[in-house]
This record gives structure tokens, C-alpha cells and sequence, in this order.
């Protein structure tokens, strides 16, 4: 079977609460095998039946909203994806001075070539974005919260729903899930 990589957005924030535990179990209940969790941020390891990356997230999407009443965008990548992803990450130059905190976005649907223009566009003293297919790499010198490039504005700019995750937690992702 095939295994897919499920990254949860604005889970476990601002009263939206998902126990890991309590969704690997109902997922497993519903199909999907092997399922693993990293962090409470909503990153998944599942496997299924299934042999699209799209009937993966509706069905994801399903068990949260039918376990938790939650409406939960859930974008899912493969392992060869996020190898993928990991490798382009390592070879990205900073296009910032010093050592920016850098930030991956995982949009649902791949970015229109206006998207693209208008993200890369992005010129914040502080802020930067590139984007790789359906991922967009943040690249921040300031604290995130005082950052004008939220994952909301990302949205907008983007065209798609979108969930960021730290590199650090991709990198790990990649090392753990990556195949």
C-alpha cells in the first residue's frame, strides 16, 4: 500500500484540539495503516489503500470533521515528494543577511504563475518567500509573530489554503518519513 505524508493545518491552536493518539486511532479505525504522528502540529505518517494524494486528504479531512467536528485543510505529500523537498531545501542560498529563521509552507493546491510572481514579489526588509512547486519557503529576520508574512497572507498571495511548518520540524519529517 501506499504511504503518504498528511500535514494538519491550525491544528492544536486557538481551541481547535486533536489528541495525536486519539486521531492515529481513528484513522486506523477508518482504513489507513501504519499511521505515525510527529508533534501535536498535525504532521501524519499514514499508509492506504488509496492511490491518490487527493482522495487521501478528503478522506483525512473526513474523520476529523466526523471525530471532531472540525473542518481541517489537510495537505499530503509522498515520501519521494518530501525527499524531494528536503533536497531542494538544502541547496536554497538565504537571500537574507545573518541567520534567518526559515519556514516551509505546504499549499493544497500548486500556486498559479500570478501566485508565484506576486509571492516572489514579496520584498520586506525582514521577509522573504520562494516558492517550489506546492511549497513555499519563508525566510524571516524578526520573530515570526511580528512578521507581515503570515501564513494568512500567504493564503491570499497564493491562491490555496496553506499550513507552515519550521524547517527544523521538515528536516526531522525528511529524516523520519522521507523513504
Amino acid at each position: 500500500m501506499p504511504t503518504y505524508v498528511a500535514f494538519l493545518r491550525a491544528v492544536n491552536v486557538g481551541g481547535r484540539w486533536v489528541k495525536m493518539a486519539e486521531l492515529r486511532d481513528a484513522l486506523q479505525d477508518n482504513g489507513f495503516r501504519d499511521v505515525e504522528s510527529y508533534i501535536q502540529s498535525g504532521n501524519l505518517r499514514l499508509t492506504s489503500a488509496m492511490r491518490s494524494a487527493a482522495r487521501v486528504e478528503r478522506a483525512v479531512e473526513e474523520v476529523l470533521r466526523e471525530g471532531w467536528k472540525l473542518e481541517v485543510p489537510t495537505m499530503v505529500r509522498t515520501p519521494a515528494e518530501l525527499r524531494s523537498l528536503g533536497t531542494a531545501l538544502a541547496g536554497l542560498d538565504t537571500p537574507l543577511p545573518g541567520q534567518p529563521r526559515r519556514y516551509v509552507s505546504f499549499f493544497k493546491d500548486e500556486p498559479t504563475d500570478g501566485a508565484v510572481r506576486a509571492l516572489h514579489a514579496w520584498d520586506r526588509e525582514h521577509e522573504r518567500v520562494r516558492v517550489l512547486g506546492r511549497e513555499a519557503v519563508m525566510w524571516l529576520n524578526l520573530p515570526a509573530h511580528e512578521a507581515k508574512l503570515t501564513n494568512a497572507r500567504l493564503e491570499r498571495l497564493g491562491g490555496a489554503l496553506a499550513t507552515t511548518r519550521d524547517v527544523k520540524v521538515v528536516d526531522e519529517l525528511v529524516q523520519r518519513w522521507g523513504g
